[in-house]
C-alpha cells in the first residue's frame, strides 16, 4: 500500500492555524497526519513560498488544504510532492485573477462593509474584520462566544496579499487533483463565485453545505474531513 499523505491545512484571512482544530481531531481519528500552517498572510508569493518549505521540511507527499485566501496561496504553492488540493470556501485563481477581483465576480459579499484598515509600516494597509461585525460576518453559523474568540485572534490581511495575483502559466488545479467544499450562505466569498471556480477547476468532488457560514472549517468540520478524506483516497 503506498504511503498515505500528509494532510497541510492553510488558513486564509481572518483566521489563524486554531481555526482548523476540529477538523484536526478528525483527521487524526482516522490515522492521518495533519499541519496546520501558520499563513503569514503578506503577499501571494511570500506566503505561498513559505508554505512550500513547510512541504520540503515535510519530506512526504502531501494533500494541500486552502481555506479563503489560503486557496490562492496552495495554488501558487503546490508543487511535485502535492498529490491533491482541496479548496474550503477559497479562491481557486486562473493566473492574473486575485482574491478581490474573485470575491467582487458575482454579487453578495458584504465582507467589504465589516472592514478596518490601517496603515503598516512596511508599506500599504492592512485589514481586520471589526470585532462588532465579525460573528455575522465570518461564522454566523458559530455560538456568540465562540466568534467572539475567533474575532480576538484573527490573523489581519494585507492588502497586498489580497490584490497580490497568482502567478505563472498555469493554476495548480489544471494538473493537480481538487475538492471543494463551502458553505450556502457565505459572506465573504459569494456561494456563486465558489461554485463557479469549482466548476471551472473540474472539481472531483464539490460540497455544498446549506446554511453554513464562510468559517466552515469551524462550523461544519465533518463535511470538510470527508472531502479531505476523498482527496486522500483518491
Amino acid at each position: 500500500m503506498s504511503e498515505r499523505p500528509v494532510i497541510v491545512l492553510v488558513h486564509g484571512a481572518f483566521a489563524e492555524s486554531a481555526s482548523w482544530n476540529r477538523v484536526v481531531q478528525r483527521l487524526h481519528g482516522d490515522g492521518l497526519t495533519a499541519v496546520a500552517v501558520a499563513n503569514p498572510l503578506r503577499s501571494v508569493e511570500g506566503d505561498a513560498a513559505y508554505v512550500r518549505d513547510v512541504i520540503a521540511g515535510i519530506g512526504r507527499p502531501v494533500v494541500l488544504v486552502g481555506h479563503s485566501y489560503g486557496g490562492m496561496v496552495i495554488t501558487q504553492a503546490a508543487g511535485p510532492a502535492v498529490r491533491a488540493l482541496v479548496y474550503v470556501a477559497a479562491f481557486a485563481p486562473e493566473p492574473g485573477e486575485n482574491a478581490f477581483l474573485l470575491s467582487g465576480k458575482f454579487e453578495g459579499s458584504t465582507l467589504g462593509a465589516a472592514l478596518e484598515a490601517y496603515p503598516v509600516a512596511s508599506g500599504g494597509n492592512e485589514f481586520r474584520i471589526a470585532a462588532d461585525k465579525f460573528h455575522h460576518q465570518f461564522c454566523a453559523d458559530l455560538d456568540a462566544g465562540e466568534a467572539a474568540l475567533m474575532a480576538a485572534t484573527q490573523r489581519p490581511v494585507t492588502e497586498r496579499a489580497l490584490t497580490g495575483a497568482l502567478t505563472g502559466e498555469e493554476p495548480a488545479w489544471r494538473t493537480t487533483p481538487s475538492w471543494f467544499v463551502h458553505g450556502e450562505r457565505d459572506l465573504n466569498i459569494p456561494a456563486e463565485a465558489l461554485r463557479f471556480m469549482a466548476e471551472r477547476a473540474g472539481s472531483r468532488g464539490t460540497r455544498e453545505v446549506a446554511g453554513a457560514s464562510h468559517a466552515i472549517a469551524a462550523s461544519q468540520p465533518d463535511a470538510v474531513t470527508a472531502t479531505i478524506l476523498d482527496a486522500a483516497s483518491a
